[in-house]
């Protein structure tokens, strides 16, 4: 091994020690929690928006939607809202819900 090496390794070496101890979990795969899902039947118009493709008529369109005919009992029936189609609910369907354990 050469001069320049050790130093590199001991260099990596020390990163490496550093990481572990700010963070002890570095280098592990940890669960990913991604950002919270949108509730559906509780969200507001402007909550809505924050979806992809949706913009301030569609949102109001289920917010009314569901003034109207109640919560929706699955995500699914999100289509029901005119300006909803399969394309739009393949784009947001990770991303909503409509309530716990649903």
């Amino acid at each position: 091994m050469t001069g320049g090496f050790k130093k590199l390794l001991a260099l990596s070496l020390m990163v490496f020690i550093s990481l572990m101890a700010i963070n002890p979990g570095f280098g592990q795969n940890q669960p990913k929690s991604g950002p919270a899902k949108i509730n559906i039947n509780t969200a507001s118009a402007a909550e809505l928006q924050n979806l992809p493709r949706i913009g301030p008529k569609v949102a109001q369109r289920i917010v009314d939607f569901r003034t109207q005919n109640g919560p929706f009992k699955k995500i699914e029936d999100i289509m029901k809202v005119r300006g909803i189609g399969e394309k739009i609910f393949d784009q947001i369907k990770d991303l909503i819900t409509v309530g716990e354990g649903k």
